[in-house]
C-alpha cells in the first residue's frame, strides 16, 4: 500500500462569475487587478472566454483572508 504525504487538492478551473463569487469585487475592478499584477492571470480556453486554476483563487482567497494583497 502506498501512502501520499502530500495533500489531494482538485484541478480545475473557475469561470469570471465563479471567481467574483470568491473574490467580491466588480468586473473591470478583477480585470484591473490583473493588469496591476494583485491577481493571478487567467487562461484563455476560447477567444472569448478566460478561466482561472481553482488552486490560484484559492490561494488567493487565503492571502486575503490574511490581510495580504
Amino acid at each position: 500500500m502506498q501512502t501520499d504525504t502530500q495533500p489531494t487538492q482538485s484541478i480545475g478551473f473557475y469561470r469570471l462569475p465563479t471567481v467574483l463569487t470568491k473574490i467580491p469585487v466588480s468586473r473591470s475592478a478583477w480585470w484591473q487587478g490583473i493588469k496591476d499584477g494583485r491577481y493571478p492571470a487567467g487562461i484563455k480556453i476560447a477567444p472569448r472566454t478566460t478561466a482561472w486554476l481553482q488552486s490560484d483563487i484559492e490561494d488567493l482567497c487565503a492571502r486575503l483572508k490574511q490581510g495580504g494583497k
